[in-house]
């Protein structure tokens, strides 16, 4: 019992972490300060701004972000969230060197985001099972 409301809260803050996220790229409620000029960082931000990836990116989180707080539809937001959450720490690894792997939003959202696939690991595993 204890574990699903633990499961429940996880996953209602990591779908408003992402909503939250989502939102900011359209809303601007929140200050982002931008990547170092000419970083490698800068140049690929850059070409997903540009391009519309960014935005297609941004939409998927507010979608994950609603689908994974609603418990019926929280694998398939796990599903649109997890490439994500994937990229979030990539980017911080390759893009940064490392940089950015210990801010509160990084921590909390790869922590939550493991939580709760181990949550539904059962479910999950059919993917991989006969």
């Amino acid at each position: 019992m204890k574990s699903t409301i633990i499961t429940h809260i996880a996953a209602g803050l990591l779908g408003l972490l992402f909503l939250i996220f989502g939102l900011n790229f359209f809303l601007k409620f929140i200050p982002i300060p931008p990547a170092p000029e000419g970083s490698p960082a800068a140049g690929f931000l850059g070409g997903m701004y540009v391009t519309g990836f960014l935005t297609f990116v941004k939409v998927l989180e507010i979608l994950g972000g609603i689908a994974v707080a609603v418990p019926p539809l929280r694998r398939l937001g796990l599903l649109l969230l997890g490439p994500i959450i994937v990229n979030i720490v990539a980017f911080h690894i390759f893009f940064t060197k490392g940089a950015g792997l210990t801010d509160p939003s990084v921590l909390i959202i790869s922590l939550l985001g493991l939580y709760l696939l181990w949550a539904e690991r059962r479910s999950f595993a059919t993917f991989i099972h006969n």
